[in-house]
């Protein structure tokens, strides 16, 4: 009797715990739109390797402009994407494959 007492008060509780685990309201996977987060959602970001000159327009290096620039033509420039997602309270530590992307200093 006990111990069936006991599996009715741990079984609420361990299917609160699935569910706040399960829990991502972040639906944007768009690095270059907005969105709002919060604790346990995944969010997309990603970092853009290219050479100097092609984060800027018409030659102006004075002003850098950011990768989700559509004014940027990045895919013609010999540029490479990393994209990540990873949730918010999960993130440590990123890498990325080196192998077949030597970045040029």
């Amino acid at each position: 009797m006990a111990a069936a007492m006991l599996l009715l008060l741990l079984l609420p509780m361990a299917s609160t715990v699935v569910n706040v685990g399960a829990s991502n309201t972040n639906s944007v996977y768009n690095p270059c739109a907005d969105t709002k987060i919060q604790r346990s959602d995944g969010f997309t970001f990603g970092i853009a390797f290219s050479s100097k000159t092609s984060f800027s327009l018409n030659g102006n290096q004075s002003h850098q402009l950011s990768p989700c620039d559509r004014r940027l033509s990045l895919s013609s420039s010999n540029s490479q994407l990393a994209l990540f997602r990873p949730k918010v309270d999960e993130i440590s530590l990123l890498t990325i494959n080196t192998s077949s992307f030597q970045p040029v200093i």
